[in-house]
């Protein structure tokens, strides 16, 4: 045989293992959603998607082996783990808890969590509902929608041990790294730590590239200072490929997903009455760019916003 067939072959054959393990479910085929679903039915899954706006993504799943469900409870009515990769807490309450909602087909599932949502939610739904045989294990993700065309995401992984080796197959589909973090709700919590890092780096930038701009040096000096030094890292890289290179799809996560994400991190300090007055200086500077009428561009636009709000313009951004 050539090692052509034999490619074919040992494909066809996990193809089949999975598809005995059962359907699984994908909700939220969006930015990152897309990419991840399809590294799952390219790994051999039999995948359902629920129908997005991004009829687009909807259809090229589908043309590569997905089946489309028509409700949350249409899915759970025929799957037995299920992915959400949706924007936070809000939608992802209504995916379960809605009157046409995963519960309510009344079946015992393990919910994979993979948007960012708030840890004291997922703990609570979580205890919701155990009683009905609805497990959940929080996953949400790092990196960029590259990536998760890719395979190549990070995740970070919370849940029973029992719940965290059910989903381990479908998380290295689409991961090349997923950590542990403890009990169901410290993925989120882990979450929204990491991006509290990434989105106080994107502050300083904007605060820095304003201050430079307010004193005759351009962005691409400031580029030029920082670039390859130290403060380097990818981060950096695809935050100034938007302002410098003028690349407005490098860094494709909104404003308004940022300060949803820095509110939740401000919920959490709350919950545990501490002081994070570097959290609320970031959440300020983003909540400043969405009252601007900025929540919808991507994060790197910050440091235009706040030029903007100290009167001066950012010389080819």
């Amino acid at each position: 045989m050539s090692s052509d067939g034999r490619l074919h072959s040992r494909a066809a054959q996990h193809r089949t293992i999975h598809m005995a393990q059962g359907k699984v479910g994908f909700i939220g085929v969006g930015l990152m959603g897309h990419g991840m679903a399809k590294n799952i039915v390219e790994k051999g899954f039999d995948l359902v998607v629920l129908r997005h706006r991004k009829a687009a993504a909807v259809e090229d799943l589908k043309t590569r082996g997905a089946t489309e469900a028509t409700s949350p409870r249409a899915m759970a009515e025929v799957c037995d783990r299920i992915v959400l990769c949706v924007t936070g807490t809000p939608q992802v309450e209504a995916l379960v808890l809605g009157p046409d909602g995963l519960a309510s087909a009344g079946r015992p599932l393990l919910l994979i969590d993979c948007s960012t949502s708030e840890p004291e939610s997922t703990r609570q739904l979580a205890h919701k509902l155990a009683a009905q045989s609805i497990r959940i294990v929080d996953a949400p993700l790092s990196r960029s929608p590259r990536e998760a065309w890719e395979g190549t995401l990070d995740v970070m992984a919370g849940g029973a041990a029992a719940d965290l080796a059910e989903a381990r197959p479908l998380l290295d589909c689409f991961a090349r790294r997923v950590v542990e973090t403890g009990e169901v709700g410290t993925g989120h919590t882990l979450k929204l730590l990491n991006n509290s890092v990434s989105l106080g780096y994107a502050a300083i930038y904007a605060e820095a590239l304003m201050l430079g701009a307010k004193s005759g040096i351009t962005p691409q000096i400031i580029h030029k200072v920082l670039a390859g030094g130290r403060m380097d890292c990818p981060f950096f890289q695809t935050f100034f490929e938007h302002v410098v290179g003028g690349n407005h799809e490098a860094h494709r996560f909104t404003m308004r997903n940022a300060l949803k994400d820095m509110t939740y991190m401000a919920n959490v300090a709350g919950a545990v009455s501490a002081a994070n007055p570097v959290g609320s200086a970031v959440r300020n500077a983003l909540a400043l760019a969405v009252g601007l009428g900025d929540g919808e561009r991507y994060l790197p636009h910050l440091a235009a916003s706040i030029a903007q709000a100290n009167g001066v313009t950012l010389p080819g951004a």
